[in-house]
């Protein structure tokens, strides 16, 4: 069995990071080595010379991994914040999997758990003929699905369940996180996907202006992971 998850999300701006460093952090809090990865991260900055993505930083610093596991972390690193095929293209680059491939086998290699952040959404086009879940297939991991609490969340979120579905994915669960203090019905929202989403949810992250993700950790639980 493949230890890790492949974290995605109803939309871009739904909390995928977050919730993936609060994943990381529930996770080590179980006892579990965690290994991270953000496969294809758009808008990159430079520290000291070397691109960096605050993504992939992130993940890195909530799973305390080494600085010099940054470029396995982060393969593929593009400057704009553009969708990453147009961004790939403005760099006059095409993102691949099979470099990708090559990461990832590396970071297994250390034996943690990993915790794989997609980019946008569950269907984000990589290529002319690649997108986001063709790498989710390539890595072969159950899905955690991270659903942005706001207005239009059920169409958003049972259409990326369906397209998991579809891909022939596992779904291992999903995470409500609460994006819009102002959203409206809120409870009756998560019980409509509880009663059509077969997976379980694995916890709500409340609204907070200032979200730190280890104390989020404590809504979260990963017991449905099956970690060893």
């Amino acid at each position: 069995m493949r230890r890790g998850v492949f974290v995605t999300g109803t939309d871009t701006a739904v909390g995928k990071t977050l919730v993936s460093c609060a994943l990381i952090h529930a996770l080590k809090a179980s006892g579990t080595d965690v290994m991270p990865m953000k496969p294809v991260a758009a808008g990159a900055s430079s520290v000291d010379g070397h691109g960096i993505h605050e993504d992939g930083a992130a993940l890195m610093a909530a799973a305390g991994c080494p600085e010099w596991l940054r470029a396995d972390v982060v393969p593929v690193l593009l400057r704009e914040p553009l969708a990453p095929h147009i961004a790939a293209r403005r760099e006059g680059r095409r993102i691949a999997l099979a470099p990708i491939r090559d990461a990832y086998a590396r970071l297994l290699g250390h034996g943690a758990f990993m915790v794989v952040e997609g980019v946008g959404g569950f269907k984000v086009p990589l290529d002319d003929d690649l997108d986001t879940v063709d790498l989710a297939r390539a890595l072969e991991l159950p899905v955690v699905l991270v659903v942005g609490m706001r207005l239009g969340c059920l169409n958003h979120a049972l259409l990326t369940v369906s397209a998991i579905e579809a891909a022939g994915l596992k779904l291992a669960g999903w995470i409500a996180n609460g994006i819009d203090p102002k959203m409206a019905a809120v409870e009756e929202n998560v019980a409509a996907l509880e009663e059509r989403i077969a997976a379980p949810l694995m916890g709500r992250l409340p609204f907070a202006e200032s979200p730190d993700a280890r104390e989020l950790a404590r809504h979260l639980d990963v017991r449905t992971l099956a970690v060893p």
